[in-house]
């Protein structure tokens, strides 16, 4: 795959800003399941804000994008293991998106700590 123009994240005054991330895994591999697209992408989402010096836990805004309405409460599972309460405010959007197999996708705005 080539280059594609972006940042993984972005801070800005202490705000950290990614970019959506998916279910590839560090060897190019998307998996067929819902459930391991959506795993893979929260981990990823994970590193690039650890990248960043934050964490899961300083994120208080999330996007989910889905290709299907059916996988929502799959997703909702999955997302909880990841995010405690306080939950981030959170959009989940039903779409299509820019490879067919793609099932999953999730950005975040988190705030690094002080």
């Amino acid at each position: 795959m080539s280059a594609i123009p972006l940042s993984h994240h972005r801070t800005h005054d202490g705000w950290i800003f990614t970019s959506g991330q998916i279910g590839r895994d560090a060897q190019g591999h998307i998996p067929s399941e819902f459930a391991a697209q959506a795993i893979i992408a929260i981990e990823n989402l994970r590193d690039r804000l650890e990248d960043a010096g934050t964490s899961l836990t300083s994120v208080v805004k999330t996007t989910v994008f889905l290709t299907r309405h059916s996988d929502f409460a799959e997703m909702n599972e999955i997302y909880a293991s990841y995010f405690a309460p306080p939950y981030p405010a959170r959009s989940t959007i039903v779409a299509g998106m820019v490879r067919p197999e793609l099932l999953f996708e999730i950005e975040a705005i988190a705030v690094r700590p002080r």
